[in-house]
């Protein structure tokens, strides 16, 4: 089982960037998919990005493409989410999740590791 601690979460401005970062122990993330998901007060959790670390493969929501990117770095054992060009409604608990797998599928139900969130709030 692996532990996941998500860090880089804040305020920010509409339009500005962040940068998330999950890093992991307890072993290492060859042959997990990693994922980030998002749940804000009162919605369902919703997968934003999903990485493969075999092949990097990736998956992102429609509402994020074009303005986050997911990375790995397997010497760091971390997963990073870039989010650029934020808006309002990207305004959630961000968390980070692992699960034994090859593919980048983004359904949270699939994920078994999960971190304990981070706040990201786009407020002027």
């Amino acid at each position: 089982q692996l532990q996941l601690v998500e860090s880089g979460g804040g305020l920010v401005q509409p339009g500005g960037s962040l940068r998330l970062s999950c890093a992991a122990s307890g072993g290492t993330l060859d042959y997990y998919a990693i994922g980030w998901f998002r749940q804000a007060p009162g919605k369902e959790r919703e997968g934003v990005s999903c990485i493969s670390s075999s092949d990097g493969r990736t998956y992102y929501a429609d509402s994020v493409k074009g303005r986050f990117t997911i990375s790995i770095d397997n010497v760091k054992n971390t997963v990073y989410l870039q989010m650029n060009s934020l808006k309002p409604e990207d305004t959630a608990v961000y968390y980070c999740a692992a699960h034994f797998s090859l593919s980048p599928r983004c359904d949270s139900w699939r994920y078994d590791d999960w971190g304990q969130g981070t706040q990201v709030t786009v407020s002027s």
